[in-house]
């Protein structure tokens, strides 16, 4: 009987099976990080739709700290419900201006709950940019209405109710990602181009200090005929 073989073979298939384990974590990584949503797609098909249609008469106020604040809400169709089947969201939608003390989007403070930009297009509108913003998150609620608003990809369907219950379908063409310094404000909150729907929350890096998330999640989608 040889002694100690048996021992050894184990011995020396240990480290192999320590490296085959590591190289397998490793290609498991680099699999899910391949495989995650690129930050920004269909950018052009936003410029295409921003550029689309003349210009519409300039009736309601500018972009919430682009260039003044808003003061009267333009006679516009509430929205009241936005369902997005993709995200199993089926939120109340608030109507919101701006924030008098920060000048940006006052957002509702329920999570759960999405802000509509009524100083703008509504449900219903022919021209410009429906403009709906959400919360990501909150250390206090928990997850928020748009906690996976970036998982969105072009061909994804959502609908935009009115108070009259009435649905109206739109089709994600584009997910964009921005830091909240360089977001073009005025292109997303713009009155004029074809009809569209912004959807916008935070996302990005957390800045524990500041209790900010860095970036600003944009998603726009075109109605469907």
């Amino acid at each position: 009987m040889t002694v100690g073989t048996g021992g050894a073979s184990r011995k020396g298939r240990a480290p192999l099976l320590i490296v085959g384990g590591l190289v397998l974590l490793i290609l498991v990584g680099v699999a899910a990080y391949l495989a995650r949503p690129a930050s920004t797609v269909g950018s052009s098909a936003v410029t295409a739709l921003a550029s689309a249609a003349p210009p519409a008469p300039s009736t309601g106020a500018p972009a919430p700290a682009a260039v003044a604040e808003a003061s009267e809400p333009a006679e516009e169709v509430a929205p009241a419900r936005l369902r997005i089947p993709e995200l199993d969201l089926d939120a109340t939608v608030a109507p919101v201006g701006v924030d008098a003390e920060t000048g940006e989007f006052d957002v509702p403070p329920s999570v759960d709950r999405v802000g509509w930009y009524r100083f703008g297009p509504g449900v219903t509108a022919r021209a410009g940019s429906i403009v709906v913003a959400g919360h990501v998150d909150s250390a206090a609620q928990g997850k928020g209405a748009f906690f996976r608003l970036s998982s969105l990809e072009p061909g994804d369907t959502m609908t935009l109710a009115g108070p009259d219950g009435k649905d109206r379908a739109f089709e994600v063409v584009a997910r964009e990602r921005y830091s909240k310094t360089r977001i073009p404000l005025d292109k997303y909150f713009a009155r004029d181009g074809a009809p569209r729907l912004t959807l916008i929350t935070c996302g990005g890096p957390f800045d524990a200090k500041t209790r900010h998330y860095r970036d600003n999640i944009v998603v726009t989608a075109k109605p469907v005929s």
